[in-house]
Formats: C-alpha cells, structure tokens, sequence
C-alpha cells in the first residue's frame, strides 16, 4: 500500500480542484455569515445554508464587495480553491450580486468583469470622434425605426455628410454573429470617419446580441472609432463599455458625430465679427503708437528744415561752380580746336600751299636737299594729288652764290642751278 505524506496529498487536492470545469466557473447562492474585511482591502465572509457552510474570499477590487452585508441572500460567482499551507478548502469570488437577478444579468455580469478585468473598457484606449467626418458607417437592421431616425438627423444637422449602410439583425439567436460581421466589414473597408452600432429599445433577452462577447471583441479590434447606441438611455450593454463613445440614443448618436452646420455657420459669423472688430482695435492702436512716435521725433530729432535750407544752399553753390567749370572747359576746348585748325597740314593746304612727298619712302620733302634730279614725286593740293619728276632744285639760299658742290661731281645726284623754282611752295 502507498504512502504519502501531507503536501502530496494536498497538492493532489489542489490540482484536482483547479481542473475541475464545474468549479472554476461557479455560481453560489447563500446567506452571508461572518462578515469581516481586512486592513488590505480584502473581504472575507461565509455562504450558509440551512445545512452546510463554505468559506469565502473577495480579494480588494472584485466587484460587489459593498453589496454583501451580515444575513442578506446573495448569488455570488467564483471558483473553489485549496489553500495548502493551511489545509482549507475556500470559494474564491470574483462577483457578487443580491439574490433574485435573473440569470442573463448573472451572465452579464461575469462577463462585464471577464472583458474588465482584459481591459477591454480601459479608458486611455478610446480613440477621440472627428469633428468634421466625411463618411459615416451604421451597423443596424435596414427596415428598422433606428436607420430613418440617425438619417433625419444627418440631414438635419450636417447634409454633406455621407452615410453607408452595413444592414445586419439585431436579435435573434445568430444576431451577434452577423453584427460582429457587419462592423468587421465596414472596418475593413477603412473609408468610414467613424460607425455607429444602434438598435432600438427593447427588454435585456432582445439587447442581448449586444451583450455576446463577439461582438465585444469585434468592437476591440474596431480600426475605426466606434460610437455605441443601444437601446434607451437606461439600458447599458457590454458594447457601450467596449466603444470609444456611448450615446443614450440612435438619434444623440447621429447628433453627437457631425457638428450642426447652422450652429457652424454662427460661430464662423460670430469669429468674422471678433476678428474685425480685433482688428479695428489693432489699426486704432497702431495709429495711436505711430501718432505717439512721431510726436516723439518732432520733440528729439533735429531741426530738418534748416538741415534742408543748407543743404538747398550747397546745392545751389555747387550747381553754379559746375556751370562755371563747364563754361571755362568749353572755352578751353575752342581754343585747342582752333589751333588744331592751325596746325592741321590740309588746313594749309587749302590756304594755297602744297605737300610734296617721296612716293617710294613716303618722305616728306621739306628741303631741296631730300630730292635730287630724276626723283619721282607726289604733290598733294587741296582736291588731290599730282605726279612729277624733278627736274632740277634750286637752292633759295645760294641762288646768288656760285659754288662747286657734290652735285657738279659726275654722277652726283646734287645740281642746283640759279633759276627760279618751278615747284610748289613747301610747307
């Protein structure tokens, strides 16, 4: 035979307790005796029947805590735990609620603290609405009140605004099924600012769809900000705690995604006004500184009119020497124009006299001395030119004067002889 000893047997206890399907999903129904809290939070009580009794424990933050009192009936759900260390076998709750709701709200409510505790209702996770959406998506039935209402207020409020329809049932057995569908559709499509999951009014059996856990998932993982509108302002579902917003109504939903466009209308009339008149203030404002400013340089700034009475008074000098330099210059000019007059050869020409040039050096011939007989010559006058050819030169100093030069030696080219020249005069 075998033998075990304490904490074999103990943890044998435990873990078949811990697998156990029916006991870590437990509703229980008791009268609550022993009622205590701890220094920690926690909550610790008894459920008694008229023939047995179980030990219980609600650990800090499990809700309903504050509804459990000495001797009320309750129906609290949990699961059944072996405490090792201490040999006890204790119920462990999670939710605790007064005796006589139903079981659907029993339901709802371990499911409100299942998604909680997930944190599916956080908070800091809900995506803000769009104040100017272009397109609107709406999960509800098609032939329902709910559709034609959310479209009145559309048309009322924001008429540019667009509307797609994903139509699905919204009871029935396999109404969650299709509502999580038709939201994962509009989802998926991504051209929506923004979906409304709606249905009307109805008793806790009909808004249930709305409570199933797929359609609470499917919220979740919604890409698009989802606002919830179910039922009637009283009635809260899981799908209202799952969405980024939740409305009382299908109507305060469609008015609570699109801006009232006469609303609009006012407040850009109204910020018109305020920035004119802002602006008015500023121009009034400006003139008064700019008025202050300059009364301020009259006081501090020099005497500019006599500044400028000087300044007028160079000018004027200045402008006058200019003119007397100009003057002067003019007539030193007359004068170098004049004598280049003098001094230009063709002027002379024109006076009677004559150039005569050697063509073949293009020498001057200023000398009786540059030529001798036989040498070609150019005699430039006042309307051209005209050839000739020495025929002899006469020296107008030595005309009288007899003497033997180098030109009297044969072959010289020097032969100056008495008579009168017959060239031109040269210059």
């Amino acid at each position: 035979m075998a033998v075990y000893t304490v904490s074999q047997v103990s943890s044998h206890i435990k873990e078949s307790l811990d697998s156990d399907p029916l006991l870590v999903d437990l509703w229980i129904v008791g009268e609550v005796s022993g009622l205590r809290a701890s220094s920690a939070g926690h909550t610790y009580f008894s459920l008694k029947d008229r023939e047995s009794l179980l030990r219980c424990v609600m650990f800090r933050g499990m809700k309903g805590a504050e509804l459990l009192s000495e001797g009320d009936s309750v129906s609290v759900h949990g699961k059944i735990t072996f405490y090792t260390k201490g040999g006890t076998t204790d119920f462990m709750v999670d939710l605790a609620m007064p005796e006589g709701v139903g079981e659907l709200a029993l339901e709802l409510e371990r499911l409100k603290q299942k998604l909680e505790t997930e944190g599916l209702f956080e908070i800091s996770r809900k995506r803000t609405i769009p104040g100017f959406p272009k397109k609107i998506g709406v999960v509800t039935s098609p032939s329902g009140a709910v559709l034609h209402d959310i479209q009145n207020v559309l048309q009322r409020r924001y008429p540019i605004v667009e509307l797609v329809l994903s139509p699905t049932v919204v009871q029935g057995a396999d109404a969650a099924t299709k509502i999580a569908m038709a939201l994962e559709d509009l989802d998926r499509n991504g051209s929506c600012d923004v979906i409304i999951i709606a249905r009307g009014g109805g008793s806790l059996e009909d808004l249930w769809p709305f409570n199933e856990e797929v359609v609470a998932r499917a919220i979740y993982a919604c890409k698009t900000p989802v606002v919830s509108a179910i039922g009637h302002e009283t009635d809260d579902t899981i799908s209202d705690f799952v969405s980024d917003v939740r409305a009382s109504t299908p109507s305060a939903a469609a008015e609570l995604v699109v801006p009232d466009a006469r609303e609009l209308s006012r407040q850009i009339e109204n910020t018109f006004t305020r920035m004119f008149r802002v602006l008015i203030d500023q121009n009034s404002q400006r003139r008064s500184d700019l008025s202050a400013i300059t009364r301020q340089m009259d006081l501090t700034l020099p005497d500019t009119q006599t500044m400028r009475r000087r300044v007028d008074d160079v000018a004027r000098v200045a402008q006058s020497a200019c003119v007397r330099y100009v003057s002067e210059r003019k007539i030193e000019v007359k004068g170098l124009d004049s004598l280049l007059k003098t001094l230009d050869p063709f002027s002379t020409i024109k006076r009677g006299f004559a150039i005569v040039q050697l063509p073949e050096s293009g020498k001057i011939v200023s000398s009786t001395s540059h030529i001798v007989e036989g040498d070609s010559l150019e005699i430039f006058v006042a309307d051209g030119s005209i050839p000739a050819v020495v025929a002899r030169a006469t020296n107008i100093n030595t005309i009288d004067e007899k003497r033997t030069s180098k030109r009297d030696v044969p072959g010289s080219r020097t032969n100056i002889e008495t008579d009168p020249p017959r060239m031109a005069p040269l210059l």
